[in-house]
């Protein structure tokens, strides 16, 4: 048995409202909020994927109130990692002073932090303290290339951080579930060095037929239906895509925790951001999201 303890989050300080990134792309303002809910994101000028997730990492434990020494192991998920290896996990051990800490790099974009808490969850139970970290920086990616109107306005930058335990706190994991299907892999891909590819309608038409059958299928593990989940806290990729899920699984757009209007879409970050910033209440919280690859899970916890 398995217990998130804490979250934590970094953003970097520049902010790029919708009026700035729309002068850039030649649209409006309104057209980019219309199209994703999202008013600004953040960017990253000089900080790197592992210093995004440095300082997420070291926010998560100020937050739990735990030295890093007592880490069992390390997991970091970037897909914009900036070179082929060492991934960013030995450099954030590294920051942290770790030096016999074992690490795994999880490049996975878009649903690693939910493909990395599923794996702490179960590895908790032999490596104890486990930090999982997911950082992001979309904005290097996007400026590489020509740029997209239709993924530009979507991406922002920033790392967010959970601390996973085999020892108890009030908020229990009880269940996950991971799917991955490599046939539409090219429909959302980065090569090194080449532009981001993205068929948003293939992207989307996918996410919101899975997420809510993954969704569902982790509920029916445990013998529960959406109607009784207090919170949903997903992968923030656009807001018109959570409201389709609400819909499909018959809940109240309320319950589906949202601050991608502030930091955009973070790819693997941006559901543990979203989750430093949730309050968690007694009952049940499904955490999902849905990426590359196409991977895709449902994480289901128990607030006491």
């Amino acid at each position: 048995m398995s217990y998130l303890h804490t979250f934590g989050a970094h953003v970097p300080t520049r902010i790029v409202a919708n009026a700035e990134l729309a002068a850039e792309l030649g649209c409006a303002p309104e057209w980019i909020e219309s199209a994703s809910g999202i008013r600004e994101r953040r960017y990253a000028d000089g900080d790197t994927v592992a210093d995004l997730a440095i300082a997420a990492a070291r926010d998560c434990l100020a937050r739990a109130g735990m030295e890093a020494s007592k880490l069992g192991l390390i997991m970091v998920s970037s897909g914009s990692a900036e070179r082929r290896f060492p991934g960013p996990a030995a450099t954030v051990a590294a920051a942290l002073g770790l030096n016999t800490t074992p690490v795994l790099d999880l490049p996975i974009a878009s649903a690693g932090s939910i493909f990395a808490l599923s794996l702490a969850s179960q590895l908790a139970v032999t490596y104890g303290d486990v930090l999982v970290v997911a950082s992001e920086k979309m904005s290097s990616v996007i400026q590489g290339a020509a740029r997209d109107q239709n993924t530009a306005i979507l991406f922002g930058d920033g790392a967010g951080a959970a601390l996973v335990s085999s020892r108890p706190s009030r908020i229990e994991i009880v269940d996950s579930v991971l799917h991955t299907d490599g046939a539409n892999r090219e429909d959302l891909s980065l090569d090194w060095g080449g532009p981001l590819r993205m068929n948003g309608r293939t992207v989307i038409l996918q996410a919101t037929r899975k997420l809510p059958a993954v969704i569902q299928e982790v509920l029916q593990r445990s013998g529960l239906v959406a109607a009784e989940v207090k919170q949903f806290v997903m992968h923030q990729a656009n807001q018109n895509l959570i409201m389709k899920v609400a819909r499909t699984l018959e809940v109240d757009a309320s319950l589906m925790f949202s601050n991608i209007a502030k930091y955009g879409n973070t790819s693997s970050a941006s559901m543990l951001i979203a989750a430093s910033e949730w309050e968690p209440s007694p009952g049940y919280t499904v955490f999902a999201g849905f990426g590359a690859g196409f991977n895709w899970g449902a994480l289901l916890a128990r607030v006491a």
